[in-house]
């Protein structure tokens, strides 16, 4: 959810409605539908920043703004029981601190539902939300998002799990010999601690990541549980899958405890022309204005000087994502695609995506699945509350008919959806 749907023509659908970014009854409504449909988690994608693109795309934009993930998702969890709440957080403009305390938080609140989605920024606009001139170099922040990792996690294990005694009798309330100051004197932090909120239900709440850069699958496959990847081609994808989870294997994880997501995009409807009909009719809905200013995100540099209808020309490295910029000329120099096509395909979403019928979406992620291109996928929605509604009302009947997809939930928290393990602490 980016803040409701990530299509930039969402909010302009039929029936779609404009104002659910800013609308906490429409958001709970949304919520309770994905926990009917026994989702594992309600992802909360985050910026912070304006989109740096041009005024007249950013003019039609439902995503300039959203709510603070970590005001939502706690008000959230107090209407739901099962589902999981993901949440972004910035490792290049949060400190660790505040971080391993709001998740932890989090955690306790919703009874052991939360995880944390670890992002660097790559919007450079961010930076001087934050104090500071220029955006970190892309080799900086994660070495920078890979010592906060440590420092994170090392406080959500400053107590033992049972260090909170609470022995009315002795008027004993915790032990003392039962906590860790962490102490952490490394390159880009010092933290001394202790964090104080009691660990987290989970242990750890899910640590999610999205980098596919070499960067990004290091950092990934040393730290990361989840993973939302980009998504595309089958065989990109398996690459991926294989490559990622072969690097966490030499490390001495076990792969099965990295579970791969790619996003997809679906449009669903009673036959395969019906849905393209409406695929169709999502994408006219976003103005070229959009478009290129889409595309410009994608590669780091302002596009609206390039020839529309000429090819893609050389586009220089930035400090922007550079998974992101690769994807998008990979994109245009494979099909061919002018800089128009290329600007239409990326304004509206760019990305993975499945139209059909329920069963001709369910065969492509049984597919997907029995290839080891993922472990499962990050559903995004065309618009809500509809193309919402129509996913849990058709499509997950399906993949439950399939025995692809829980009928219930068999566990309370993330991990347990997900078949994750609680981890130990390090220090007790």
């Amino acid at each position: 959810m980016r803040p409701v749907s990530i299509h930039t023509g969402a909010w302009r659908f039929p029936g779609a409605w404009p104002d659910a970014n800013f609308s906490f009854p429409k958001l709970v409504q949304l919520i309770q539908t994905l926990e009917r449909g026994k989702f594992d988690a309600f992802f909360m994608a985050d910026h912070l920043a304006l989109l740096n693109m041009p005024m007249e795309a950013l003019r039609r934009s439902h995503t300039v703004t959203s709510f603070d993930p970590l005001t939502l998702l706690p008000a959230l969890a107090a209407v739901t029981e099962r589902i999981g709440l993901i949440a972004t957080a910035s490792t290049t403009y949060n400190d660790p601190y505040h971080v391993a305390r709001k998740f932890a938080s989090l955690d306790h609140i919703s009874n052991g539902r939360a995880g944390w989605n670890l992002v660097t920024t790559a919007n450079p606009d961010a930076a001087m939300n934050f104090g500071h001139d220029e955006h970190m170099a892309h080799g900086e922040r994660y070495k920078r998002a890979r010592e906060f990792y440590d420092v994170v996690t090392g406080l959500w294990d400053s107590f033992a799990d049972d260090a909170f005694i609470r022995d009315v009798d002795s008027g004993i309330f915790w032990d003392p010999s039962r906590m860790h100051v962490l102490n952490h004197k490394g390159p880009e932090l010092s933290v001394r601690g202790p964090l104080n909120v009691a660990r987290p239900v989970q242990g750890w709440p899910v640590v999610v990541q999205a980098g596919s850069s070499e960067a990004g699958r290091q950092i990934a496959a040393e730290t990361a549980e989840m993973i939302f990847a980009a998504g595309g081609l089958m065989e990109d994808s398996q690459a991926f899958y294989a490559d990622v989870k072969g690097r966490a294997q030499k490390l001495g994880r076990n792969p099965e405890h990295i579970k791969i997501l790619p996003g997809c995009l679906v449009v669903v409807d009673e036959t395969v022309e019906k849905a393209q009909a409406k695929r169709a009719l999502l994408d006219s809905l976003v103005h070229y204005d959009s478009a290129i200013g889409s595309l410009s995100i994608a590669l780091g540099v302002d596009a609206r000087g390039f020839d529309p209808d000429g090819p893609l020309p050389d586009i220089p490295e930035t400090e922007a994502s550079k998974s992101g910029r690769e994807r998008a000329i990979r994109l245009a120099r494979r099909e061919n695609l002018t800089v128009r096509q290329l600007a239409q395909r990326l304004g509206g979403y760019a990305g993975a995506a499945i139209v059909g019928t329920p069963a001709t979406i369910a065969d492509t992620m049984q597919e997907w699945l029995e290839a080891r291109a993922c472990d499962g996928f990050n559903i995004m929605f065309p618009y809500v509350p509809g193309g919402l509604d129509d996913f849990v009302d058709m499509v997950v009947p399906e993949l439950q008919r399939r025995g692809l997809f829980r009928t219930e939930y068999e566990g309370t928290t993330l991990r347990e959806h997900l078949g994750l393990p609680r981890p130990a602490n390090q220090f007790f």
